[in-house]
């Protein structure tokens, strides 16, 4: 991770002065009160962008309703159907992609933390491909049909994989490296389970055709209130591990010599995104992009300290989220495309330019 200040150059660095730097509280190093001002400054307009962009996704739709119409569906509802729409379509819609988005940014961050890969996606860890398993088995095998039905299953699924990629990846003995390729190795093998089965299936492929996408279409209160525990418990873990996942990026040596505990921070780090990925997974399927991208353009902004990364990150990945939500309402209307499909497109693009930056935001 790049430090927030320089050691001087005329003395050895300690890991504790390393420590010190990279958490902005050195007292011989600290960080400029002007670079904690436009954090705080970034973090208030991404919460106007957010209050913002969930109006208009509660205004925009098949048919768009101006913002009088969505107030009185919300507070001074008569049962009219412009009320039904607000109160039972739009509203859940948006609450969940607040809270996937959420969700999404943040397993985004702490993956990217965890594993100091800047690559790193909550998919790494074979979260994706675990929830997927899940569903087509229970759609092609038990007979599941419903989508109450599948975020349960989904949920099941990346919890169990989680589990059994922190054990091949030597629990105590855990590194980055050795997650990656244990999380890479399960997704491979799930992948071709999933492939095999839906070949074999063709009512499962049909029915796996619309979540495999990753939409918000489908969601009712229902859905929120399952899903909602999980993604508030995992947000709550993923803001307390911010001054660990600090001592971590400096180094393994670094870390133990600030008494930091390495197993207890991965073994958390672990609940948390799967908590927060497998939630969101389960209720709108594998959305792509979200955290990928969303921790780089927060790095841009706030610099590499993670006390400011997660807490930006849960704001503005679900403005990315439900942006592309409200796009895939207006560019086929009256039909919709997809907030997987449009996330894919735009975030395929915005990540190509991140990338072709001749300065990136580095770990």
């Amino acid at each position: 991770m790049l430090l927030d200040t320089a050691p001087s150059s005329g003395s050895p660095e300690s890991p504790g002065s390393r420590a010190r730097s990279a958490d902005g509280t050195s007292p011989e190093h600290p960080v400029p009160r002007r670079r904690n001002s436009t954090r705080a400054l970034g973090l208030l307009l991404s919460c106007a962008a957010l209050l913002l962009i969930v109006l208009l996704s509660l205004m925009v739709g098949s048919r768009s309703m101006s913002p009088g119409e969505v107030w009185h569906g919300l507070f001074h509802a008569t049962g009219t159907a412009d009320d039904v729409v607000v109160g039972e379509v739009r509203v859940p819609r948006t609450l969940l992609g607040v809270l996937a988005g959420a969700g999404l940014g943040l397993a985004g961050s702490v993956m990217q933390a965890l594993t100091r890969n800047p690559l790193a996606d909550p998919g790494l860890l074979g979260i994706n491909a675990g929830a997927s398993a899940a569903v087509v088995t229970a759609t092609s095998f038990l007979g599941v049909t419903s989508l109450t039905g599948y975020v349960w299953f989904a949920f099941l699924g990346a919890g169990t994989v989680s589990v059994l990629v922190y054990a091949i990846g030597g629990s105590r003995a855990a590194t980055p490296v050795r997650l990656a390729l244990a999380g890479t190795a399960v997704t491979a093998a799930l992948f071709g389970y999933i492939n095999a089965v839906q070949l074999l299936d063709s009512t499962a492929l049909e029915k796996m055709r619309f979540w495999t996408v990753g939409s918000l279409a489908s969601a009712n209160s229902g859905i929120v209130v399952r899903v909602a525990p999980f993604l508030l418990a995992g947000v709550v873990l993923a803001l307390a591990l911010a001054r660990p996942l600090n001592a971590l990026a400096l180094g393994e040596d670094a870390a133990r010599a600030l008494g930091a505990n390495l197993t207890r921070t991965r073994a958390l780090a672990m609940v948390t995104v799967t908590l927060l990925c497998g939630a969101a997974t389960a209720a709108c399927g594998p959305i792509v992009f979200i955290g990928l991208m969303v921790p780089h353009l927060v790095r841009a902004l706030t610099g590499p300290d993670q006390r400011w990364i997660l807490p930006c990150s849960a704001v503005l990945a679900p403005v990315l989220l439900l942006g592309a939500d409200v796009l895939g309402r207006v560019v086929t209307r009256p039909a919709e495309l997809q907030v997987g499909i449009v996330t894919a497109l735009v975030g395929g693009v915005l990540f190509v330019h991140l990338v072709r930056r001749r300065k990136v935001a580095q770990l």
